[in-house]
């Protein structure tokens, strides 16, 4: 195990990281930006070295200056956290070059995964089902492009190869709006991301999100630790996650999880992962393959007993997985909320000071937040100030304790989106459960 590593990242996951260390012995260095010297696990690091201004481009993207920071405190390894440089390529190259251990898979993988048209190609030789579409970049060939539509099917979506959160996406219903949508997509695509390849697929029209949590080592072994259902979300950010998957049966859990975890080791993964799918009428579609840790990775800690971000790092460390697939066991039922500093109804950033914090508790609760009493939530981060996670024997008994902590929760001194939240826990249809991606934005009168 490693002695000392640098977590370069901020907030709820850099002191969920912290935890984790703490229980393996690991020492941690914590590396912030001017406007975070008073994070949680800033003060609870054994070292700490700021990597410049507030601003995310010239501190938390900083490739540089987070690798002087683990030379000057001769750390050994780096743990990106989510978000930031988690899946960005060249960060894992260079740490890998600069001597350290990138916690997380290799560059390569990365760049594979990270372009959706390789992903999709590398999937369907594995075996996992994909979206039905174009497998190739989109031509400038507008004949052939018409064509494939036809055979696809309309509506078709025009996706950026190298896109994600949400962006360089257009859905496309007639023949007389595609050519343009195509050229739309791939301007924006060449823009956000610095390349311009799309690609064509079927459009879903009331899918489901449904991920697989994976691991996989360095030996040539990998497992599933079942399946999360993300489908309430706004503006294509999870807003509620949950574990099990509701209406998901065993059968299929083994069959897509399976092939997930030989994926894994088809593509030579290394650490966490998470594959996500699209879930309409009984089939499974793949999307895309996160190579990191989750936002959401609690739920699946909650029904299965596993730590995930601790197997991060013996992974890393060359440590073979600790459990076999035989061991996954998945008990009872857990749901996440998403606490954010923003209104509930206009969905604005809300930062400033936290008056007043009280933590919920209780069976079952469990509260990831880096947040306490006069903490200043600054303006240049995300918005997501922590998640609060309740496990049940079952679904209504996980519903029935989120319902509880969140009316225990007390965070005064700025908005948040816990009155929403309470308005999901307490909705019929999401009672229900199985509700598609597009519910919570119909819900709210935003889709």
């Amino acid at each position: 195990m490693f002695d000392k590593i640098v977590i370069a990242n901020r907030g709820e996951i850099a002191l969920r990281i912290l935890r984790a260390c703490r229980e393996l012995g690991v020492k941690v260095v914590a590396v912030h930006s001017e406007a975070d010297r008073d994070l949680k696990h800033v003060r609870l690091a054994d070292e700490s070295v700021c990597i410049g201004p507030a601003a995310s481009v010239d501190s938390y993207l900083n490739i540089p200056a987070i690798i002087s920071a683990a030379e000057v405190t001769d750390a050994e390894a780096i743990h990106p956290g989510y978000g930031f440089l988690s899946e960005n390529a060249d960060f894992s190259e260079k740490v890998k070059q600069s001597g350290f251990v990138f916690i997380g898979p290799n560059a390569e993988t990365i760049r594979m995964m990270g372009d959706k048209i390789s992903a999709k190609n590398a999937m369907l030789a594995a075996g996992i089902p994909c979206v039905p579409g174009n497998n190739d970049p989109l031509s400038d060939d507008n004949k052939k492009n018409l064509k494939l539509a036809q055979e696809i099917g309309y509506p078709v979506i025009i996706k950026a190869a190298g896109g994600g959160g949400g962006r360089g996406m257009r859905t496309v219903h007639t023949e007389a709006a595609l050519l343009n949508a195509i050229a739309m997509t791939k301007a924006e695509a060449g823009t956000a991301f610095g390349n311009p390849t799309v690609y064509m697929e079927k459009f879903l029209e009331d899918p489901r999100h449904i991920e697989f949590q994976v691991m996989a080592d360095s030996h040539g072994n990998a497992i599933h630790l079942g399946e999360r259902d993300c489908s309430m979300q706004r503006r294509h950010q999870k807003v509620v996650e949950e574990a099990p998957a509701p209406g998901i049966t065993e059968e299929q859990r083994k069959f897509i999880g399976e092939r997930c975890a030989k994926a894994c080791i088809d593509i030579g993964y290394l650490g966490a992962g998470t594959f996500e799918f699209l879930y309409e009428k009984g089939e499974f579609y793949f999307i895309e393959m996160n190579t990191r840790v989750q936002v959401e990775h609690p739920v699946t800690e909650m029904v299965t007993g596993f730590d995930i971000v601790k197997e991060q790092l013996r992974i890393a460390a060359g440590e073979r997985l600790s459990i076999t697939q035989n061991q996954v066991k998945i008990q009872g039922h857990a749901i996440e909320c998403r606490l954010n500093a923003e209104d509930p109804k206009t969905f604005m950033p809300c930062p400033g000071t936290i008056d007043q914090f009280h933590m919920p508790g209780g069976p079952g609760i469990r509260c990831e937040t880096h947040i306490y009493n006069g903490y200043k939530v600054p303006p240049y981060y995300d918005s997501m100030i922590g998640k609060l996670i309740a496990h049940g024997e079952d679904r209504k008994s996980a519903i029935a304790r989120m319902n509880t902590a969140l009316s225990e929760i007390i965070i005064d001194g700025i908005k948040t989106n816990i009155p929403l939240q309470h308005d999901i826990m307490n909705d019929g249809a999401f009672a229900a459960g199985g509700q598609n991606i597009h519910y919570l934005e119909k819900k709210l009168g935003i889709y």
